[in-house]
């Protein structure tokens, strides 16, 4: 699962800006090496003496160990970084991205730096350095569809994105894709993937409109983080029924047969959209995430770290700071939402608004019908987490339920123990995934 904490170690915190002058771009290219060096030689505190005031709140002492640490769980052993790097300037602030690679896989790591050459943001992202350019998947059938530009949403929110939509045919099923978490774009770009565009291609091809939005974490962030009590619904919900309104009001779509596909959290989050809009058609749950984020955390740094079939004393460290950040978590109460507590890059209010949260069983009350899809190869939401979804609503006959051997999280073949690299070579949906969709969408009438 990915989420503002996501599993790819994305965290990120805006600071407000200085005016003064700024770095050359030479001088900021070797400050941020000379942070990077710090950090890979476990000299942390040499650089927490460099954040804001904003950045010290958001990363107290210890949470800088915690997410490199984290992240050497997740992509392995450092191992070096390029000379290819970026500098851009937004408004007073420079951000410097370095790409680097890792045992396994490669990210860019990305500083800001304010006015006055303090660090006011961080990132860990996986490496976008090198696109690869997207191939139709062989199931796509160009002729059969095309897309449009459009927006969804109003005011402060309006965001862009893509319909679409079969050709020559009126009043067609529809379908919105729901990201996982994390600023997603619409594709849900990862790695060298963009499964929400195979998606939204192979249902056209099948006679099936889809709406696929960039998500307002993206277009968004800087806004988003001066947002007072941010949850789930200013990060998903608010979006997903601007975009269903939007498919029912689109000349072409049939109204009455919208539906909501959510994938990884937005899986997770498909009992909560049924209650913001108990209209929607049906659902689509894709590896919907079933168990705490914070466990999850835990989870997936444990199974990563004993990827090459051994736990080395620092991977321990990583997994014991994961389990620390799940206390923290755990101890959270409405007193630290109230004073804007932040942990490992996340309002507490976020935290706390998913506290208690039980998606297979709040799924109970949802009253349109559901298909449940999970990739058995599959960390990052796992089997455990599919059982949960069928223990709760297997009995239901209008609940259907596919697993698939040789799929990974973003529902992509291979082979062994999925890892967080096998996302950086480009794949498909696969396309049993796609028929099994399509053909449980045309049935609905």
């Amino acid at each position: 699962m990915t989420s503002i904490v996501p599993s790819t170690l994305i965290f990120i915190v805006v600071s407000s800006l200085l005016p003064a002058a700024q770095q050359s771009t030479a001088d900021v290219t070797a400050h941020a090496h000379a942070v990077l060096t710090a950090i890979t030689a476990s000299e942390y505190a040499k650089v927490e003496e460099q954040f804001t005031p904003e950045m010290r709140a958001a990363l107290p002492p210890g949470r800088l160990a915690a997410m490199w640490t984290g992240l050497l769980g997740q992509a392995g052993a450092f191992k070096r970084c390029g000379t290819d790097v970026r500098v851009r300037t937004i408004a007073d602030k420079q951000m410097v991205i370095t790409p680097c690679e890792f045992e396994r896989a490669n990210f860019d790591i990305q500083f800001a730096f304010d006015s006055a050459g303090r660090i006011s943001g961080m990132a860990f992202r996986p490496a976008t350095n090198t696109p690869v350019p997207y191939t139709e998947p062989p199931y796509a059938n160009p002729s059969s569809y095309s897309e449009a530009e459009t927006t969804i949403g109003t005011g402060d929110w309006v965001l862009p994105a893509t319909l679409t939509v079969p050709s020559g045919t009126a009043s067609v099923p529809a379908i919105v894709l729901v990201h996982g978490s994390g600023p997603n774009d619409r594709d849900e770009t990862i790695g060298a993937n963009k499964p929400f565009k195979d998606l939204a291609v192979g249902l056209a091809s099948r006679g099936i409109a889809v709406l696929r939005y960039d998500k307002r974490t993206k277009v968004h962030r800087a806004k988003m983080a001066s947002v007072r009590d941010f949850t789930l619904r200013q990060e998903v919900i608010d979006d997903v029924v601007a975009a269903v309104q939007a498919l029912r009001a689109h000349p072409g779509i049939d109204a009455a047969r919208v539906f909501v596909l959510g994938h990884s959290l937005g899986g997770m989050l498909v009992p909560r959209i049924a209650s913001a809009d108990p209209t929607v058609a049906g659902f689509i749950v894709m590896a919907g995430a079933a168990r705490p984020l914070e466990d999850a955390i835990v989870a997936q740094t444990r199974y990563l770290a004993e990827a090459d079939g051994s736990i080395s004393a620092e991977e321990q460290q990583t997994i014991d700071r994961a389990a620390a950040l799940a206390e923290d978590v755990r101890g959270l109460k409405p007193e630290d939402a109230a004073n804007g507590r932040m942990v490992s890059g996340a309002p507490a209010s976020y935290w706390l608004d998913l506290r208690g949260y039980d998606p297979p069983s709040s799924a109970k009350s949802v009253k349109a019908p559901m298909l449940i899809l999970q990739g058995e190869r599959d960390y990052q939401v796992t089997t455990e987490e599919f059982a949960k979804w069928k223990d709760a609503l297997g009995s239901r006959s209008d609940v259907t339920f596919h697993s698939y051997p040789a799929l990974n999280h973003l529902f992509i073949a291979g082979t062994g123990r999925s890892v967080p690299a096998e996302y950086q070579v480009a794949g498909h949906v696969a396309d049993e995934v796609v028929r099994d969709i399509a053909s449980w969408i045309l049935t609905k009438r």
